[in-house]
């Protein structure tokens, strides 16, 4: 069992940056594939960024490419937490932002394919 907790949201204007974290409690962080996602109002939720379980090997990201180039997903095993840098916000970027997790080795873009959701943290950019 893991529990995700997000933070880091806020407002910001256009251009700006934000740093969100996602805190695993549990055992064995580095085992679980982590994952992005974001809900605007009345648009469904829609992946965002990916990191593969044990990317010591070498990284394993993917991104949508809505948010490539100016969004970096990260984690750091020794704290259990996943971040997600996102610079050059835009207006189109404000949603609810979640994070997910999933065991096993191998990105993933689907929201089905996770089995761990945090309660989200809001994130507004203003024009």
């Amino acid at each position: 069992q893991v529990q995700l907790v997000e933070s880091g949201g806020g407002l910001v204007q256009t251009g700006e940056s934000l740093r969100l974290s996602c805190a695993a409690s549990g055992r064995a962080f580095s085992s679980y594939t982590m994952g992005w996602f974001r809900q605007a109002p009345g648009k469904e939720r829609e992946f965002v960024a990916t990191i593969s379980a044990f990317v010591w090997s070498g990284d394993r990201v993917d991104y949508a490419e809505s948010v490539r180039g100016r969004f970096t997903i990260s984690r750091d095993n020794a704290k259990n937490t996943a971040y997600l840098q996102m610079n050059g916000l835009k207006p189109d970027d404000t949603a609810v932002y979640y994070c997910a997790a999933k065991r096993g080795v191998g990105v993933r873009t689907q929201s089905d394919e996770y089995d761990y959701w945090g309660q989200g943290t809001q994130v507004t950019v203003s024009s």
